[in-house]
């Protein structure tokens, strides 16, 4: 199975993702956790990420490693760990800027794909243009969406220390950040018209993973019942031509 889920910041998507993984047992990834590592690597490295072509020029340089356990995920940078790192705002700041441009997105593409390829029993994979780009024969494809108010909400609790900002500053942000993704030219935040849209506003995170499970199950029944099909019709074409 390949669970691809969508969706803006504040949503409820990585909380959600990790849990549907781990409750199915199958494996995750934050793909946002990746740009995010690609442009704290830009900035060490005094890249001006506002220059798109020299944002370009770098792109292949990093190497960037993603773990893929719901418990525990991982991700470093030049085999360092950059999980920490790359949740500041100086990253968040700057991390729409170096996604738009097309390299960049085309090397973490082709990252994406081969680690959800690679992934034994199955896969969830979270971040913005899952369903429509990265992995558009996704078995399910859920899109997730919150109020700007219940995401700043939610947004402005996971910041802590100096890091941490009021809600109203936090909305703006995300909102700033949605304009940036939806309007890129190359692969932007937008639902895949096959996706099944959760509100997540008035919905506690439990009741949103046992919703993702529910649509999850029912995918996973369905996919096997077409697999079972396609064999019956195999099996009987084979039983054809041997009584011929």
């Amino acid at each position: 199975m390949i669970v691809a889920i969508d969706g803006p910041s504040g949503t409820g998507k990585s909380s959600t993702s990790k849990a549907v993984a781990s409750a199915l047992g199958l494996s995750y990834l934050d793909t946002g956790a990746q740009y995010r590592a690609i442009t704290w690597w830009m900035l060490t490295n005094g890249v001006p990420v506002g220059d798109a072509e020299a944002v370009a020029a770098a792109s292949g340089k990093p190497v960037i490693v993603s773990g893929t356990d719901p418990a525990a995920p991982a991700i470093s940078v030049d085999g360092a760990d950059a999980s920490g790192p790359i949740r500041t705002q100086e990253v968040t700041a700057a991390v729409s800027a170096v996604s738009a441009v097309p390299e960049v997105r085309a090397r973490i593409t082709d990252l994406q794909r081969s680690i959800a390829a690679g992934a034994v029993g199955g896969i969830v994979v979270e971040g913005r243009d899952i369903g429509t780009t990265v992995l558009p024969d996704a078995d399910l494809k859920v899109f997730l969406t919150a109020s700007p108010e219940a995401r700043a909400s939610r947004r402005s609790g996971e910041l802590k220390g100096k890091e941490a900002s009021d809600v109203s500053t936090t909305r703006e942000a995300l909102i700033k950040r949605d304009q940036a993704d939806s309007s890129r030219k190359t692969s932007p935040l937008k639902k895949a018209d096959d996706a099944v849209e959760v509100d997540t506003t008035e919905l506690s995170l439990e009741q949103v993973v046992e919703c993702v499970v529910t649509l999850v199950e029912k995918a996973a029944a369905e996919k096997s019942r077409g697999a079972g099909t396609a064999a019956a019709a195999t099996a009987n074409e084979k039983a054809g031509q041997i009584s011929k």
